[in-house]
C-alpha cells in the first residue's frame, strides 16, 4: 500500500538519502520538512526535486502551528524524524541550539503528531508510525571493553550533542508509554557517503587532501568508530518504518570498526589511485596528516551489534567499508559543484 511519509530533516545528509530512496525505489509519497540550517542543502535533492511524489516545506520543527498545518494538509501515515543538530564539535561550542532543536523540537513534533493521530479513524490510527532516528553516541564509550552496543545498553552520553539525542529518545518512548503514540527508535553508527557535509571526518579529509591542506586528526587517532554507508542506512530506516514493531528499538551498524587514523590512511591511499595529480609540493597525500589536540570528552570506541535488525527484519548492509569508501571518494571527485557551493557558501542561496 502506498503511504505518505513526513520526513523531517530531509535536506540533510541522512535525510536526503532517505528521501531519494523513497522516491527512487518505492511508490510512496514524501513530505520533506527542513528548516534549511547550514547543514540543509536542496542541491542534495535535485535528482528527485521534480517528482510529483515529493513535496518540500521549509519549516522549523519548533514551529507548532506550521507542523499542525502540514499534518492537516498532507495526512501522513508515517513520520520519520531525522531533523537534528548533529555535530559534536558544534555542540561543545554552542550547546543551546542542540537543546532547542533536538529536545524542544522533538517534543513539538511529538505533540503535533499526537494531536493529528488522535483524530484518525481506528484503521488509520493503527497503521500510523512515528519513527525517531537517533545515534549510537547516546550509549557513551566502549573504551576498554570488547563489547558491542545493543538495544539494551544503558545510556551514558558524553557530549552536549549525545545528551540532547538521549533526551529526545526518552521523550519518544514516553509518548508511547503515556499516550499510546505508536513510536519506534533506531540508533545508528557513524554514517558516510555522498552528499556528506564537509565538516565531518571523511569528506573533510577528502576535500582538504585535494586542496593540499592539512588533514587534522584528533589526539592519537586511535578512536574507533563503526562506519555505515548512508544508502544502506536509508534502506534500513525505511524497513524499520514500514516493518518494525511498535515500541521496539533497532540498532543499525555497518560491521566496520576502524580507527580514525586508519580511515584517514585508507582515504589517502584511495586518492593516490583515483586522484594521482596532487596539489603542488605534495608527494604523498599521507604527508598532510597532522595530529591536533583531542576533542574534550572524546569517546574512544563505538561499535554496534546490528544482529536484531538482521534477525527480525532481514536487513544487512550491502556495502563493505572498502566498497562504500571508494564510492564516496569517486562521488566527491565527480561532483565538485556540489561541495564547492558549500565551501563558498553559495548553496545557502537555494533556501531563499
Amino acid at each position: 500500500m502506498n503511504k505518505t511519509f513526513l520526513v523531517t530533516g530531509g535536506a540533510g545528509f541522512i535525510g536526503s538519502a532517505v528521501v531519494r530512496h523513497l522516491i527512487n525505489d518505492t511508490p510512496h509519497k514524501v513530505v520533506n520538512v527542513d528548516k534549511l540550517t547550514y547543514a540543509g542543502n536542496l542541491a542534495s535533492l535535485r535528482c528527485i526535486a521534480q517528482s510529483p511524489r515529493h513535496h518540500f516545506a521549509q519549516v522549523d520543527i519548533c514551529d507548532a502551528a506550521a507542523l499542525a498545518a502540514l499534518f492537516a494538509q498532507y495526512q501522513p501515515d508515517v513520520v520519520m524524524h531525522l531533523a537534528a543538530e548533529s555535530h559534536v564539535d558544534r555542540s561543545i561550542d554552542g550547546p543551546g541550539e542542540f537543546i532547542q532543536t533536538n529536545i524542544v523540537g522533538t517534543y513539538t513534533l511529538l505533540e503535533a503528531a499526537r494531536s493529528y493521530w488522535s483524530t484518525l479513524s481506528a484503521e488509520k490510527k493503527a497503521g500510523f508510525r512515528f519513527h525517531h532516528i537517533s545515534t549510537d553516541e547516546v550509549y557513551g564509550d566502549l573504551h576498554g571493553s570488547a563489547d558491542l552496543f545493543t538495544e539494551t545498553t544503558p545510556y551514558a552520553p558524553s557530549s552536549p550533542y549525545s545528551a540532547s539525542k538521549a533526551g529526545s529518545d526518552h521523550l519518544v518512548r514516553a509518548w508511547l508509554r503515556t499516550f499510546g503514540l505508536p513510536t519506534l527508535v533506531t540508533n545508528c553508527s557513524n554514517n558516510y557517503g555522498p552528499y556528506h557535509f564537509p565538516e565531518k571526518l571523511i569528506p573533510l579529509m577528502i576535500l582538504n587532501a585535494l586542496a593540499g591542506k592539512s588533514l587534522p586528526v584528533y589526539g592519537d587517532g586511535k578512536q574507533i568508530r563503526d562506519w555505515l554507508y548512508v544508502e544502506d542506512h536509508a534502506r534500513a530506516l525505511v524497513t524499520v518504518a514500514t516493518q518494525g514493531i511498535v515500541g521496539e528499538t533497532y540498532n543499525i551498524g555497518g560491521h566496520n570498526e576502524m580507527q580514525n587514523i586508519d580511515v584517514v590512511h585508507t582515504l589517502c591511499n584511495l586518492l593516490e589511485q583515483l586522484a594521482p595529480n596532487k596539489p603542488a609540493g605534495i608527494t604523498n597525500y599521507s604527508e598532510l596528516i597532522t595530529y591536533v589536540t583531542d576533542r574534550p570528552g572524546h569517546d574512544v570506541r563505538y561499535a554496534i551489534d546490528a544482529g536484531k535488525i538482521q534477525r527480525e527484519l532481514g536487513w544487512v548492509p550491502q556495502e563493505t567499508f572498502e566498497s562504500g569508501l571508494k564510492k564516496t571518494v569517486q562521488w566527491y571527485l565527480a561532483n565538485p559543484s556540489w561541495w564547492q557551493a558549500i565551501l563558498d557558501g553559495s548553496y545557502q542561496q537555494l533556501s531563499r
